[in-house]
């Protein structure tokens, strides 16, 4: 709708290949060969601090942003806002976050978002889901039939909520719930914090997750041992993936297995931020180590594993959004390993990452004004 931008001229090869230098002192110092950008990017619309976004099955997009506003953008269009959103506990990483569509939206209209809460004691919050139908006319749009399927304990700070998203092939809710920079109860299944939560549409525990026969919060809990988990997606072989941030150094790509218990706080490939070293997985075979880590950091946000046909070099690939490296990060799987292929500079924090559903790429800046841009083929 503004401007239509082509990175390769923009940044040049010279900045390309300055990045994929930098990341050669990462975990593969063997990554591609930097290479321009096979597309070019239009800008499409913005937003005010944007989170989240999924396509309705007409094309047109629903944007949360983190204060709270849930939009409904008509392509080459305005936004409307869509009204009986909940009130949202905003600051630092908290506000409305992620939404997505059930798999039978196309006949029961229901969308899930989640967002933090404002606990009952001041200073506290925690991430919460809620299921919705979706409404929409010719001037606005609306949510009914509102009810919480789940919640993280309220307790104090405003960071590391998680609360990404997604519908597994096994039409399983699954939701990332970060460990609050609480730390310990990432170990403890008797708490939500620094978890992979599996349940069925309505809220429900499905019977066959790996702790279901402890009851209580155990019994929603498929991996442990997690820090701040900001992306998860399913690939062509139903296999789910999730990354997270790490602490100073060693930002993770997971290959999620049933029951398994990834390490955090008792191993990483990063370190505390004031310096004090962190053992590394190495020294702990019995725990889950990253397919793929990052150190310097890229700092991951929104992740989509590529099926479309627009690019197809990047078919069965993953998108990560980079928000201190300000790029487009490509990663390719082989076997159980994953590795970073491409990062396309962008000049800005990446938040989100879909696909659209012609094939092409879209991506959310980070932050007021941040730009909703499409990537089509060269």
């Amino acid at each position: 709708m503004l401007s239509t931008v082509c990175f390769a001229a923009l940044f040049g090869a010279t900045a390309v290949a300055a990045v994929h230098s930098a990341n050669a002192s990462a975990q593969d110092a063997g990554a591609e060969t930097a290479k321009a950008p096979p597309f070019t990017a239009t800008e499409v619309a913005r937003f005010n601090e944007p989170w989240a976004m999924t396509f309705l099955p007409d094309g047109r997009l629903l944007v949360t942003e983190k204060r709270g506003a849930l939009k409904l953008q008509t392509l080459g269009g305005s936004a409307i806002t869509v009204s009986g959103t909940p009130a949202v506990a905003y600051g630092g990483q908290g506000g409305l976050g992620d939404v997505i569509l059930h798999p039978q939206y196309a006949t029961n209209k229901l969308i899930y978002i989640s967002y933090a809460e404002r606990g009952s004691t001041s200073g506290t919050a925690g991430a919460t889901v809620m299921r919705a139908k979706l409404g929409y006319g010719a001037t606005g749009a609306w949510l009914t039939e509102k009810t919480i399927i789940w919640r993280q304990p309220k307790v104090s700070g405003s960071n590391h909520y998680g609360h990404r998203l997604a519908f597994g092939p096994d039409r399983k809710l699954w939701i990332t719930s970060s460990e609050r920079q609480k730390f310990d109860p990432a170990q403890d299944l008797n708490s939500p914090l620094g978890k992979v939560i599996r349940l069925n549409d309505d809220g429900s525990v499905p019977t066959d997750n790996p702790f279901y026969s402890r009851g209580g919060v155990a019994a929603t809990v498929w991996s442990y041992g997690h820090r701040n988990l900001l992306g998860i997606a399913f690939d062509s072989q139903n296999r789910l993936w999730t990354h997270e941030m790490g602490p100073k150094g060693g930002d993770e790509l997971n290959l999620i297995e049933r029951g398994s218990n990834y390490g955090w706080p008792l191993v990483s490939q990063g370190d505390h931020y004031d310096g004090t070293p962190i053992p590394r997985h190495s020294t702990r075979p019995d725990l889950n180590a990253p397919e793929k880590w990052w150190t310097p950091v890229i700092a991951p946000a929104g992740f989509v594993i590529y099926s479309g046909t627009r690019f197809p070099a990047w078919n069965g690939s993953g998108l990560i959004g980079g928000l201190a490296s300000q790029a487009l990060i490509r990663v390719t799987f082989s076997g159980s390993g994953a590795a970073e292929a491409e990062r396309f500079p962008m000049g800005k924090r990446i938040r989100e990452v879909e696909q659209g559903p012609n094939g092409d790429v879209w991506l959310l800046e980070d932050g007021s004004n941040a730009r909703l841009l499409r990537l089509t083929p060269l």
